[in-house]
């Protein structure tokens, strides 16, 4: 009888790095689609809710979800509460409007930054990017419209070349995309994204040429143009699409 020869397991150390892969992708991705139902305030502000429906909401497992709930709440936008649950945190008008200020300093070294070393790569997109929301500028949903800018937040970051950035900005971004959100689904006279899309032009031209000061300054008007949507939600919004716990009828 043949004598049997023992193989090494190569099934398991080959697989070892695409499970790490696809671990992290899978925590990437469940962060991903909680943010994006904060932003569509899908989970409503002040909402209480269980680790178990937030699996039930998203699709993914515990431990995805667990770890995206951790981070959201490291950066405010989700209260952990031991022995009762979540909460979505409830929006803070006077608050959020002093990070905005806070946003628009970070911003300007961001901004400066992402002009200075934007390589051919970074200023090709950001020109595509430019005439993509030129082209449907008139046609772009709200819903469109956040899902590009938050690709123009990522090669903004990507531009700057410096990862530390991210983690400080993409809280921001996410909260004032939420704040863009209500003011145009419920503020707003007219449901008009022009405005806010022709600054998003002006930052993306002034990086994509290279024109530090252009960009700084078209990044201020930005900030500028999102202050003024709080003086009309702080005299006109309904307090309960800001923390829908104050109304019983929607504390579910």
């Amino acid at each position: 009888m043949a004598k049997r020869v023992s193989r090494p397991k190569l099934v398991e150390a080959d697989q070892g790095a695409p499970q790490r892969r696809n671990r992290v992708n899978l925590f990437e991705l469940a962060y991903q689609r909680i943010e994006e139902l904060l932003v569509r305030c899908e989970l409503a502000p002040g909402r209480f809710l269980a680790m178990q429906d937030l699996q039930d909401i998203t699709g993914f497992g515990r431990t995805p979800v667990h770890h995206a709930v951790n981070r959201l709440a490291a950066d405010t936008l989700i209260v952990i509460r031991p022995r009762h649950g979540l909460q979505i945190a409830p929006i803070d008008l006077a608050r959020e409007r002093v990070l905005l200020h806070l946003r628009r300093d970070i911003e300007r070294f961001v901004i400066r930054l992402a002009a200075e070393r934007a390589g051919p790569s970074h200023r090709n997109q950001m020109l595509h990017m430019e005439r993509l929301l030129r082209e449907r500028r008139d046609g772009l949903t709200l819903a469109e419209f956040n899902t590009l800018d938050r690709r123009i937040d990522q090669m903004v970051l990507a531009a700057a070349g410096e990862p530390f950035l991210e983690h400080t900005l993409r809280p921001l971004h996410t909260i004032f995309r939420r704040i863009g959100f209500i003011y145009h689904a419920h503020v707003a006279d007219k449901p008009s994204l022009e405005g806010t899309i022709d600054h998003h032009i002006a930052v993306l031209n002034a990086i994509a040429t290279r024109n530090a000061e252009r960009a700084v300054s078209a990044s201020d008007a930005l900030i500028t143009f999102v202050d003024g949507m709080f003086d009309e939600m702080e005299t006109r919004i309904d307090p309960s699409l800001l923390d829908c716990s104050v109304d019983p009828l929607l504390n579910t």
